[in-house]
């Protein structure tokens, strides 16, 4: 056999033997898939008869933003196979328009848009603003700490988005977004996830993207930090934009030959949600749902596993009750803190960063605090394994006990 006979086989070998850990992976996702199936009938009933838990996705574009192909029908497709109560846009700001005007905005069938805007300042801090207003592409020219008095002034909320670029951690900011899918994706090492990806995107889409995922570490270490002195929120944030693909020919009437897209929406909005809690008789509209994202009141939940939905954190003095994102006194030395999760699951609590109980496997705790500080929950479904051991599938926002 010839030598260049020879190499070729060796290398067609080579290539056949790096494929069968990914080959491996395949058969792993497939049972991660049959492990979550199977929680569905597994399903604790919430314990909370006092509160709704709406859930939803924050930091949306459309291609009236720029930097997107998604459309409005795509969109709501997406939010409506995916029974989300409530998608917050966060279009990119546009000197000729106001983009959060345009897109949309109240209840289309069962889902709340509200129409927010994503812009930075002069001092290049990146922002979410909700709700948009026209002027923001005068505001945003001014630095940090101008551009948030004029936020503030409009009874506006800022979000701090990358938190990795954002330097102004000194100002009155409203909450920071911990994890974001495109942050997270852009962490992937891609000489494993692209392999993977050929394997295994096509049947399990979330799960292989899911299964890449890592805990947000610099930026919980940066929220607990801020919240020992303050109130803040934390959310999640998919910055989806849906463009991600490629087709052969086409024509701007969306006419294409052989049109692949792989970041969809009504995929991309399975993975995490943004849950609220209102009261039970409170009703649900833009100002409760901005109300509870400035108060906290939120956890956020890696759906794509099980569903979140029926989570419960609170805090109890002899007084009073209060929920995540809220307040209480320590009274007479103690307060009861709960927790309930809608799977068994293993329960980590965090004081001030620091981690100061965690669980066995249980649906539920209860920890006696003896101490002021910034108390959140983290929760994790060990029984699907690597890396869910590692990769919380509940973050929540803190009970301040002070």
């Amino acid at each position: 056999m010839k030598l260049w006979k020879k190499i070729c086989l060796g290398l067609i070998g080579v290539v056949v033997l790096l494929q069968i850990p990914f080959i491996y992976n395949r058969w792993q996702t497939g049972n991660l898939a049959e492990k979550i199936s199977s929680l569905k009938s597994q399903k604790a009933k919430s314990t909370n008869q006092e509160y709704k838990d709406y859930r939803g996705i924050i930091h949306v574009h459309t291609s009236l933003g720029g930097h997107s192909t998604g459309n409005f029908d795509e969109l709501l497709v997406g939010a409506e196979k995916n029974q989300l109560d409530f998608v917050v846009m966060t279009e990119h700001v546009s000197e000729f328009y106001d983009t959060s005007a345009l897109t949309l905005r109240g209840f289309y069938k069962d889902t709340l848009f509200v129409g927010g805007s994503e812009t930075s300042t002069k001092s290049d801090d990146r922002f979410l603003i909700l709700d948009g207003f026209p002027k923001l592409t005068v505001v945003n020219k001014l630095d940090t700490k101008e551009f948030l008095y004029e936020i503030k002034s409009r009874n506006r909320l800022a979000f701090v988005t990358y938190p990795s670029r954002f330097k102004s951690w000194d100002e009155k900011i409203d909450g920071i977004e911990v994890f974001s899918l495109h942050t997270n994706s852009k962490g992937m090492n891609p000489f494993t996830f692209l392999p993977d990806a050929l394997w295994s995107y096509r049947a399990y889409p979330g799960l292989t993207l899911a299964r890449h995922f890592s805990r947000p570490e610099k930026s919980l270490k940066k929220f607990d930090e801020l919240s020992k002195t303050r109130r803040l929120t934390l959310f999640a944030g998919s910055d989806a934009h849906s463009n991600l693909g490629f087709h052969l020919f086409g024509d701007d009437a969306n006419n294409k030959f052989i049109n692949l897209k792989f970041d969809r929406y009504e995929m991309v909005f399975r993975l995490v949600q943004t849950h609220i809690l209102l009261p039970q008789n409170e009703n649900f509209n833009k100002d409760s749902l901005l109300k509870a994202l400035k108060n906290g009141n939120t956890f956020i939940g890696f759906d794509v596993l099980s569903d979140t939905s029926g989570f419960w954190f609170s805090a109890q003095n002899q007084d009073e009750t209060k929920i995540i994102g809220e307040e209480i006194l320590l009274e007479d030395g103690e307060i009861n803190l709960k927790a309930n999760a809608p799977q068994v699951s293993r329960f980590l609590l965090f004081k001030n960063g620091e981690k100061v109980f965690e669980s066995g496997k249980t649906t539920e705790i209860n920890f006696k605090v003896k101490e002021k500080g910034a108390y959140r929950i983290e929760v994790y479904l060990d029984s699907l394994g690597s890396p869910f051991d590692k990769m919380p599938w509940i973050i929540s926002n803190p009970i301040y006990v002070r």
